[in-house]
């Protein structure tokens, strides 16, 4: 969804002028191509520096909200949909449905059960290939632990009658927060429950005092996500 490179907040200008000449160094003539570049990334540093032929093109369109609780997102919807939110809740409520922040150190088993449920809650479906590829699978669930540690990521499980139904990961950034993928069974849809509502609900209950400022609903602009009342933020691409 955003493609970015690394640079330390305590030395930026020194750090994007090395890393500039470094990247120019290594291309010769072969072309760098960031795709996804959200409007405020640290490569913007190096595009600004760069010497030699460079071009900006459009990226793909993201939405995104305030980094607001639950509560707050939902008061600023137009009454009627913000009556269906709230009934919404109330179901899940009624189910039973359970949520649970893991423990950094069960957070690569429990990315593991995300990809087994994201697997089948696709199945039949146009899943995205990488989603189901070993090496994917293999570097998340690697990853997770020390992200979750880190506080750069968050991953939630969710329980109906005991059993794990849906898992989510969420990443954090010091700007960012969005929920990154998700497994949800499909017994979840069968007892009529809105999945996209309990997603963005665990999402939103990491904002506040010290979180990110901005809520990402990620690239894509489906007909579900505009009826948070997002606003609209192109991406880049950069040659």
């Amino acid at each position: 969804d955003y493609a970015d490179v690394l640079i330390d907040d305590r030395r930026p200008g020194p750090a994007a002028d090395a890393l500039t000449g470094a990247l120019a160094e290594a291309a010769r003539t072969a072309l760098i191509d960031l795709p996804e570049v959200r409007p405020g990334s640290a490569v913007e540093q190096v595009y600004d520096r760069w010497d030699g032929p460079r071009h900006r093109a459009p990226g793909s369109l993201c939405l995104e909200l305030p980094a607001l609780p639950l509560d707050g997102l939902v008061a600023r919807l137009p009454s009627a949909r913000a009556q269906r939110v709230r009934a919404q809740l109330r179901r899940l409520r009624a189910l039973g449905v359970e949520r649970r922040v893991v423990r950094p150190e069960e957070a690569g088993a429990a990315v593991r059960r995300l990809l087994a449920l994201h697997r089948l809650q696709w199945q039949g479906r146009g899943v995205t290939p990488e989603h189901l590829r070993t090496r994917f699978h293999e570097h998340l669930a690697r990853a997770a632990g020390p992200m979750a540690r880190a506080g750069e990521a968050v991953v939630t499980e969710f329980r109906l009658d005991g059993e794990v139904v849906a898992v989510d990961l969420t990443l954090r950034s010091g700007s960012l927060l969005g929920g990154y993928l998700y497994g949800a069974h499909p017994l979840l849809r069968e007892r009529k429950a809105d999945v996209a509502v309990m997603l963005l609900e665990a999402c939103a209950a990491h904002t506040g005092d010290g979180a990110p400022d901005t809520l990402s609903l990620l690239r894509g602009d489906e007909p579900y996500k505009h009826r948070w009342r997002p606003r609209p933020v192109a991406n880049e691409r950069l040659l």
